[in-house]
């Protein structure tokens, strides 16, 4: 939820590319709280390198507003 609150104000589509933020991106991903497509590494590595976050999901706000209580 940190992640989220940090991109609550940004403009979209927003590039991140440090693994923390990521690996946040993908876990509010399945969580259905952005939309965001996550790109994968090279040389077979499992983890995504970058992802491109488009926008905060009704969801998403929803959470941010503190009527949705998700479970990341």
């Amino acid at each position: 939820m940190d992640f989220l609150r940090r991109i609550e104000h940004a403009e979209f589509p927003l590039a991140v590319e440090d693994f923390r933020d990521v690996n946040n991106a993908a876990v509010l991903k399945a969580a259905g709280l952005i939309e965001a497509e996550l790109v994968e590494a090279v040389d077979g590595d499992p983890d995504p390198c970058c992802a491109l976050i488009k926008r905060i999901t009704p969801e998403g706000r929803a959470a941010l507003a503190g009527t949705l209580k998700p479970d990341v």
